[in-house]
C-alpha cells in the first residue's frame, strides 16, 4: 500500500528551487539507468525522500565526481515501506542495520536507504525535509538534503578508508551563507567539539575564508573548550573514537579499558 503524506504535514510544503552547480558522472550506462528508474519509482510512490550524498555535495559546491550509488534519506517509518515496494517490483533488497540503512540492489548497482546514521546522532526528521532543495534529477524534480543537514550527515564520516572532512570543508566554502549555523550547533550539541574541529580545519585549509564562519560561533566554542579545560577529568573512562570508527577504536574498549558508545553486532550464523 502507498503511504501518502497528510496534506498539513511540513514535508508537504513547497521547498525552494535550487539551482544545482554540478552534478556527479556516471560512466556506467546500466547504472545510470537504475539510478532513473529508482527516482522515478521513488517520486511515483509519494514517500517523502531526500538525495543526498554525492548528488547534494556536487549540487552545492560544483564538484562533479564519480559516484557508485544514490543515497535516499527517508525517516525511520518510511524505510519499510521503502523497501518493501521495491521488493514487490523484483529487486533484491537487504536491511543491512535495522539502526539505520537498507539496501536495494539491481545486479552489482544498488542504493542506500539511510534514515539515522550508524553512530545514532542524527535520526532523519521532519526538519531535514522543512530545510530542503529541490533540483531537477534524471527529468523529475527531486529534493536534495539542506547544507545544514549535509555539513551535520558528514561530520562524522571519519573511518580509515573514508573520510567525509573534504566535502564538510567544500560545503562551508561554496555554500557557507546558505547554513544555518545556529541549527547546526543546536544538532551538535551535545558533540561540539567535533564541529570545532571541523571548523578549525577550515580554517586551517583555506586561511583567506576564515570569515566564512562566523565569529559568534567561533568565540562560543573556543569558550566552551576554555571552560572545559578548567573542569577535573571525567571518572569513566570512555572512548567515542567508536562514533567515527568501531572498528578503527576497537582496541581501545577490548584491551585499554575503555567504555564503549554505541556497539556492533555479530554477523548471523547464516550468512
Amino acid at each position: 500500500m502507498v503511504h501518502h503524506v497528510p496534506p498539513e504535514s511540513p514535508m508537504s510544503n513547497p521547498v525552494p528551487a535550487f539551482d544545482a552547480k554540478a552534478a556527479p558522472i556516471h560512466r556506467n550506462p546500466e547504472a545510470e539507468e537504475f539510478y532513473a528508474l529508482a527516482i522515478r519509482e521513488l517520486t511515483d510512490m509519494g514517500i517523502p525522500f531526500l538525495l543526498a550524498g554525492t548528488y547534494a555535495v556536487s549540487a552545492y559546491t560544483g564538484i562533479s565526481r564519480e559516484t557508485k550509488d544514490l543515497d535516499i534519506f527517508c525517516k525511520a517509518g518510511d524505510y519499510p515501506r521503502i523497501l518493501s515496494h521495491f521488493k514487490e517490483l523484483g529487486y533484491a533488497i537487504e536491511v543491512e542495520d535495522d539502526r539505520w540503512l537498507g539496501k536495494v540492489f539491481k545486479g552489482k548497482h544498488f542504493f542506500d536507504v539511510i534514515f539515522a546514521s550508524s553512530n545514532g546522532t542524527m535520526p532523519v526528521g521532519d526538519p531535514w525535509f522543512e530545510h530542503a532543495r529541490e533540483i531537477e534529477v534524471f527529468g523529475r524534480a527531486v529534493r536534495i538534503i539542506g547544507p545544514t543537514e549535509l555539513v551535520w550527515s558528514k561530520c562524522f564520516i571519519q573511518l580509515r578508508h573514508r573520510y567525509d572532512g573534504a566535502d564538510v570543508a567544500h560545503t562551508i566554502l561554496k555554500a557557507h551563507g546558505e547554513i544555518d549555523w545556529q541549527r547546526l550547533l543546536a544538532y551538535m550539541e551535545v558533540h561540539w567539539e567535533v564541529l570545532l574541529t571541523h571548523l578549525l580545519n577550515f580554517r586551517w585549509i583555506y586561511p583567506t575564508e576564515r570569515d566564512a564562519v562566523p565569529a559568534w560561533l567561533l568565540d562560543e566554542l573556543l569558550e566552551r573548550l576554555d571552560k572545559q579545560r578548567d573542569l577535573p577529568a571525567p571518572q569513566m573512562k570512555i572512548c567515542r573514537g567508536r562514533m567515527f570508527s568501531r572498528i578503527d577504536y576497537e582496541i581501545d574498549v577490548k584491551e585499554w579499558g575503555f567504555g564503549d558508545v554505541g556497539g556492533e553486532g555479530e554477523l548471523r550464523s547464516d550468512r
